[in-house]
């Protein structure tokens, strides 16, 4: 009867204490009305019926009608809470991801790319109110998909991306600029760049700093990483005969004064990711750092259960009356 009920006056149950004392009252009431005969026999008297038994129920009726009272003036009532967020301050973050071939090494298990695509998804699936988009770049950049809103494009578009779509080398500045140029024209109060490589600049007709000043006019944030381990990493080095590459050796060369110097001019941060463990707190202190403002607005309807205590209070006390006005009224 009471679930997912609440009571918006609990206090009044404090007056159920006074049903216990109105019968220890009731007992002492009916002990000192009733008359003490004393005589040898009883036959001949018929005072001890069966309806005479009974009429302490209809004190036992009221008292009911009273709990019932008590009851509704505590108002059971159940509640229906609806919720609506609004996105207050939207952020629009490009993903400038480094796709050369340096990006197969195998520091990062299983390589560099896939680590990346792995930990990026991840962050992509915790920004629902966001817009993202995806930049790869190697020798040359391209846009893999503008900024939006719907993560499934996203997350697909981040699953293709592959090592052999452009022109090896390392275009940072390529990247950063085609980055910028996605987010020159947001509305949104936020626009965040997170550029990822594992070099150093060697590709490309746009510098690094003259993009990075770009993204400074627009407004737009860099956090910058750079992907590798400290010293050597199983890397491709060469062509196999049948198009594979061959792995060796190699030093991990990033340029990392010049990553800090983009993310110090932009507002932004540098990051060195140098296993899959740190790559993933890397996207996980940024996911912190660029929070989104929500508004959420919860609207209540409350739907009184108190009618049908009232109900059954009246009925009681209705039926008490009956009771004692035609079968016990020659007992009152």
């Amino acid at each position: 009867m009471f679930e997912n009920i609440e009571f918006a006056n609990p206090q009044f149950f404090w007056l159920l204490l006074l049903l216990p004392l109105a019968l220890v009252w009731y007992a002492f009431k009916r002990k000192e009305a009733t008359p003490a005969l004393k005589i040898s026999s009883i036959k001949g008297f018929t005072g001890d019926s069966l309806l005479a038994r009974l009429k302490p129920a209809l004190f036992v009726m009221r008292l009911l009608a009273l709990a019932a009272i008590i009851v509704a003036m505590a108002r059971p009532q159940t509640e229906d809470i609806s919720t609506r967020t609004k996105t207050t301050k939207g952020i629009d973050i490009v993903m400038a991801i480094d796709v050369s071939s340096s990006m197969l090494a195998r520091d990062l298990k299983p390589n560099r790319l896939s680590a990346l695509k792995e930990v990026a998804a991840d962050f992509i699936r915790k920004r629902p109110n966001d817009r993202i988009g995806l930049v790869a770049y190697a020798g040359e950049s391209y846009t893999k998909t503008p900024i939006t809103s719907d993560k499934s494009i996203v997350l697909n578009a981040l699953r293709e991306i592959t090592y052999g779509q452009l022109n090896d080398g390392t275009a940072i500045g390529m990247g950063l600029a085609t980055s910028v140029n996605r987010l020159k024209e947001s509305k949104a109060i936020s626009k965040v760049i997170i550029l990822l490589t594992d070099g150093v600049n060697n590709s490309g007709f746009i510098e690094p700093q003259t993009a990075a000043d770009l993204a400074v006019e627009f407004g737009i944030k860099t956090y910058t990483i750079g992907l590798g381990t400290n010293g050597n990493a199983l890397s491709p080095i060469a062509y196999n005969p049948d198009g594979s590459f061959r792995y060796g050796m190699r030093q991990v060369e990033i340029d990392e004064a010049l990553l800090k110097d983009i993310a110090g001019a932009t507002g932004g941060q540098y990051f060195r990711a140098t296993d899959n463990e740190k790559l993933e707190a890397i996207y996980d202190e940024i996911n912190k750092l660029e929070k989104t403002e929500i508004e959420e607005f919860k609207y209540y309807r409350y739907e009184e259960k108190f009618r049908s205590w009232v109900l059954l209070a009246g009925g009681l006390l209705l039926l008490e009356w009956f009771l004692r006005h035609t079968l016990y009224r020659s007992f009152i």
